[in-house]
C-alpha cells in the first residue's frame, strides 16, 4: 500500500502532480489538513475501502493547520503503510515568473511582494525538504516530462534519482545564463556562421552537426567534458544536489552551442541520467 505526500513550493506542479498520480491509478485528494493525514490513511487502507494507492496533496494554503503536518508524520511512520513525500520545488526566478504569467497572488503574499512570500514559504518548508522522499526541480522542465518522472518513479518502479540535469546551449552576445552551475565555451571550434548554406539552419540540424563534429578539437572537447561531468555527478549526488544546470555557449547560440549540447545530453541519456535539453538561444 502507497501513501504520498505530494507537497512543495506553491507554484511548483504540486496540482499538476497530482493529476499525473491520478492517471497512474492513485486515489487523490487535495489540500488536506495535515492532521488529518493518519486517521484518511487508515480510512482509505481499512477494510471497508480496495484503495492500494493514494496521494495527498499539502502545502501552506492551510495556514495554521500546516503545523500539525510532523506530529502526522510521525503516526504515519507507525503505520503498515508505504509513507513517500514527494516535494515539487523551483528556483525563485521560475516561480516569480509563473506568479506574474498567471496573474495570481502568492498565499503568503497578500499584502506583502511575491518575493517576500516565498522567501517565507522557503523558510517555512525547510525542515519538510529535508525529509522528502523525492525532490523534484520543475525549473526547466515540460510537463510531459514531470508525467515522465512521476511514472518513472511510482509506475515503473525505477531507481529515483534526484539530481536532475539541464543541459543548456546560448549565445554570448545574449548574456550568460544566470543559473548555471558549469559553463564550457565551444566558441573556439570553427564557426557554420560563415558559411552561407549553414548560416540559416542550428544544430538540429544534421549538416551543421556534420560540419561541428568533424573536427578533431569537437571530438576531443566533447571527451573532456563528457568525462568531467560523468567524475563529478556522484560527487554532486553524494552532496545532496538536485539541480544541476550545464550550460554551453557559442557565439549566437545556434550552431557550436547547440551540437555540443546535444551530444552531451545524448550521452548523459545514455548513461540514464535525469536529463533535460534547452536550447536558450536558437530562436533569436
Amino acid at each position: 500500500m502507497q501513501f504520498v505526500i505530494v507537497t512543495g513550493m506553491s507554484g511548483a506542479g504540486k496540482s499538476t502532480a497530482l493529476k499525473f498520480f491520478e492517471d497512474i491509478g492513485f486515489f487523490c485528494a487535495d489540500n488536506l489538513p495535515p492532521v488529518l493525514l493518519p486517521s484518511f490513511a487508515d480510512m482509505c487502507f481499512g477494510s471497508d475501502a480496495d484503495f492500494d494507492k493514494v496521494a495527498v496533496g499539502i502545502d501552506i494554503r492551510g495556514g495554521k493547520l500546516f503545523g500539525g503536518l510532523f506530529d502526522a508524520l510521525t503516526q504515519l511512520s507507525s503505520r503498515p503503510y508505504l509513507t513517500s513525500i514527494v516535494f515539487l520545488d523551483a528556483s525563485d526566478e521560475t516561480l516569480m515568473k509563473r506568479y506574474k504569467e498567471t496573474r495570481r497572488t502568492h498565499p503568503l503574499a497578500k499584502t506583502e511582494s511575491t518575493m517576500k512570500g516565498l522567501t517565507m514559504e522557503r523558510l517555512m518548508l525547510a525542515e519538510l525538504r529535508e525529509r522528502a522522499t523525492h525532490i523534484i526541480d520543475t525549473s526547466y522542465i515540460l510537463t510531459r516530462q514531470l508525467k515522465e518522472k512521476i511514472n518513472e518513479i511510482f509506475l515503473q518502479n525505477k531507481t529515483f534519482d534526484s539530481l536532475m540535469i539541464t543541459v543548456m546551449s546560448f549565445g554570448y552576445k545574449y548574456g550568460l545564463p544566470t543559473d548555471s552551475d558549469m559553463v564550457f565555451d565551444v566558441r573556439f571550434l570553427p564557426n557554420p556562421f560563415y558559411i552561407s548554406e549553414l548560416k540559416p539552419l542550428t544544430g538540429n540540424d544534421s549538416a551543421v552537426r556534420d560540419y561541428v563534429m568533424k573536427w578533431e578539437q569537437s571530438k576531443h572537447f566533447l571527451h573532456l567534458i563528457t568525462e568531467m561531468v560523468d567524475f563529478l555527478l556522484p560527487n554532486c549526488i553524494e552532496e545532496g544536489r538536485n539541480q544541476l544546470v550545464l550550460s554551453v555557449g557559442c557565439s549566437g547560440g545556434k550552431h557550436r552551442s547547440v551540437t555540443l549540447a546535444n551530444a552531451l545530453y545524448a550521452h548523459l541519456q545514455a548513461k540514464e541520467r535525469s536529463v533535460f535539453i534547452r536550447h536558450r538561444d536558437i530562436l533569436q
